[in-house]
């Protein structure tokens, strides 16, 4: 069976210790350690494929035609940032330099005025694009995107919590909390507001979009909290994100965005929510959409199932069987094809619920969840089933081998090199788009860690769970001030 393995004479000294052994590795599967190199060849200046690009800047791609990736997202940094924090925090202590050089970076590029707007009122924050020299992106482009910020909040306030279980809170002052404060007050202020989301073509109300936010309110008022600091904004509209987050259940799946845009609303936008929502500690909650729980598990489904028909690659795949999966089943873009990230992700969201089912001894199936359970297990039936038991032997093992599968058909379209690109074609899985997509890497290091049972920390998601009994479009006006990093 294929797996997330490491090729352990190939980890470079103080990758994670906790990581399972090889075994039965296809010839083209990709290791962590490579994983990882790869990410860092695309991080300035020391990056070996992305020369020019500045200290800290996580460069997309290094493909500047047919695409032109040669810049830096605020989001896939905060992301592929997110995944390296974790990787430091976990052992990998060789990283803490270029975490260093992010945090510099992203308080050069708050203050940098952009066709979104400024750091006076905050709109400038949500810039999704820059050149990897700090400079503003000025062509058009879908702006503004608000995941940015939150998504950036989340990473730097892991690290920041780091620093501070280390007794180093006055660098966590002076030299992170700036920054945080900042995404955090552009959160609070501009949440309810519409903008583009994540795949930069939908412009409405975005779920991944939604989930980041409720979750960087959450854990930035606690950051705040820590430092003696105040987040009023975070404390008030925490709850009525929550609350909106709810408007995108349809009652059997996640309508990834709330427009009339003549699609289905199945999205792997649901699914990259769900896995960035992961709490170690949290329950299979439906409010917060935990991995676990019985709407991320049924829409699990039905976003899979969409593709099963429409990809050649996936001629074979029946449902219960794991297959290639990308954006939308409407995508066009670049031939509409599966994408390595979003097909690991789609093992990634089964991982996570093998781990939460573990950590509270029992898994529980529900009207919801039972179609994607019975998909895998054809005798599952609804109920509450014990660790101890054999059903939840059974089940739990069934859903491994599914995420497994995910898995393996990455490993199959993954070339000898084991170079990512973005994505694989639909035809016959050969490797197109950007070369070398900075995401990819971050997916599969996320994935094989989550399958290993290496997990981050809580975020809170058990604590923040109250729905309120009415939504109000409601803000907080923020304050923003130039941020600026010294000594560590």
């Amino acid at each position: 069976m294929l797996t997330l393995n490491v090729l352990t004479a190939l980890l470079a000294p103080g990758v994670l210790s906790s990581v399972l052994p090889a075994r039965d590795l296809h010839a083209r599967d990709l290791d962590t350690a490579g994983a990882l190199q790869s990410i860092l060849n695309n991080i300035g200046t020391n990056g070996s494929a992305v020369s020019g690009a500045s200290a800290g800047i996580v460069v997309a791609s290094p493909s500047k035609t047919d695409p032109d990736y040669f810049y830096t997202w605020t989001r896939d940094a905060a992301l592929t940032f997110k995944v390296l924090i974790d990787e430091f925090i976990a052992g990998e202590t060789s990283l803490e330099s270029t975490i260093q050089d992010y945090v510099s970076a992203q308080a050069k590029l708050q203050a940098v005025s952009n066709p979104s707007g400024d750091l006076s009122d905050g709109s400038g924050l949500a810039e999704p694009k820059y050149n990897v020299d700090l400079t503003a992106f000025t062509d058009a482009w879908g702006r503004p995107q608000r995941d940015g910020p939150a998504l950036r909040a989340t990473a730097l306030i892991a690290y920041g919590n780091y620093l501070i279980s280390a007794e180093k809170e006055s660098v966590v002052k002076a030299n992170i909390w700036p920054i945080v404060q900042n995404d955090l007050n552009y959160v609070a202020q501009y949440w309810n507001q519409t903008g583009f989301d994540l795949w930069e073509e939908v412009e409405g109300s975005s779920f991944f979009t939604i989930a980041a936010q409720h979750r960087a309110l959450v854990e930035g008022n606690t950051f705040a909290t820590a430092l003696g600091e105040t987040c009023d904004g975070c404390d008030s509209q925490a709850p009525q994100v929550l609350c909106f987050l709810q408007s995108f259940w349809n009652g059997e799946a996640i309508v990834s965005n709330l427009v009339d845009n003549g699609r289905t609303g199945l999205d792997a936008n649901s699914v990259l929510a769900s896995i960035a929502n992961f709490d170690p500690k949290g329950t299979c909650d439906d409010v917060t959409f935990q991995p676990c729980s019985a709407r991320a598990l049924s829409n699990h489904k039905l976003y899979v199932d969409s593709f099963r028909s429409i990809y050649d690659v996936n001629s074979d795949k029946e449902a219960g069987s794991a297959a290639a999966v990308g954006r939308y089943a409407e995508d066009t873009y670049q031939g509409g094809n599966p994408w390595y990230l979003t097909t690991l992700a789609a093992a990634e969201q089964l991982y996570d619920a093998l781990y939460q089912w573990d950590q509270q001894g029992s898994l529980a199936i529900t009207e919801i969840s039972l179609p994607f359970f019975q998909d895998l297990v054809s005798s599952a039936a609804t109920g509450n089933y014990s660790s101890t038991s054999d059903t939840y032997t059974s089940v739990t093992e069934a859903v491994k081998t599914y995420a497994d599968g995910f898995v393996a058909v990455v490993n199959e379209y993954t070339p000898s090199d084991g170079a990512l690109a973005e994505q694989f074609t639909r035809a016959d899985g050969t490797p197109a788009s950007a070369t070398d997509l900075t995401w990819s890497y971050a997916a599969f290091l996320s994935a094989a860690r989550r399958e290993a049972g290496t997990v981050p920390a809580s975020w809170g998601a058990s604590s923040a769970n109250d729905v309120p009994t009415t939504c109000e479009g409601s803000s907080a006006a923020g304050s923003y001030t130039t941020p600026s990093v010294g000594s560590w």
